[in-house]
């Protein structure tokens, strides 16, 4: 066994926590992104979780570690992104308008999408038209919501507690971001799908 991983020396040991939760992300993104690839290639309803860690090459107690379910997993994809935007919103400049930081971060998290092509839009349509997925893929768009409001009313100088604006808010970005995806996913992705968001979120914000 790796000496950082066993706890016996002072170094080793304050090294191990971060390795260790490095290793469990590295596993989570790569079950979550088989996932996806496997329902892409075999359609949803073809692919069993065994199928999944099998790509991964880990046991199936492993993938319930992190997921109950294969539609979760994919889902999880949008999670990592819209908490990326919230945490890169905190570091927006003070002086830019709140419209103009949300709409920039939202859109920066989706430039990825219009490089991948046909395989990328295959991706988002199985999102937004699966009835299971668009279930799972609900939970992170409320999920977000809490947050992207705290972070709303740190900006404004809001409370979050009694203040119903930056909730408001949050739920509208998110509505805007959903919208701005399914029109991207309905014209085959011949618009800029960060373009749409950003448009999506100034008209809301």
């Amino acid at each position: 066994m790796d000496s950082t991983t066993t706890g016996g020396g002072g170094r080793g040991s304050a090294m191990t926590p971060g390795l260790r939760e490095r290793k469990k992300l590295a596993t989570k993104q790569a079950l979550a992104l088989a996932a996806m690839q496997l329902a892409v290639e075999r359609g949803l309803e073809n692919v069993r979780v065994e199928d999944i860690t099998d790509a991964v090459n880990v046991s199936r107690r492993t993938f319930t570690n992190y997921f109950s379910c294969k539609e979760e997993a994919i889902a999880s994809l949008n999670t990592s992104r819209f908490t990326q935007a919230v945490e890169a919103l905190r570091h927006r400049p003070a002086s830019e308008p709140l419209a103009d930081s949300l709409a920039e971060v939202f859109g920066a998290e989706h430039e990825a999408a219009t490089q991948l092509g046909p395989e990328r839009i295959a991706q988002i349509r199985m999102m937004m038209t699966s009835p299971a997925l668009q279930g799972e893929a609900l939970k992170t768009l409320v999920a977000t919501e809490g947050p992207l409001a705290k972070v709303i009313a740190e900006r404004t100088g809001a409370d979050p507690q009694s203040d119903l604006r930056p909730h408001v808010l949050a739920a509208a970005v998110m509505a805007a971001v959903r919208t701005a995806t399914a029109h991207w996913t309905a014209s085959d992705g011949t618009d800029s799908l960060p373009d749409l968001i950003r448009e999506a979120i100034r008209q809301v914000a």
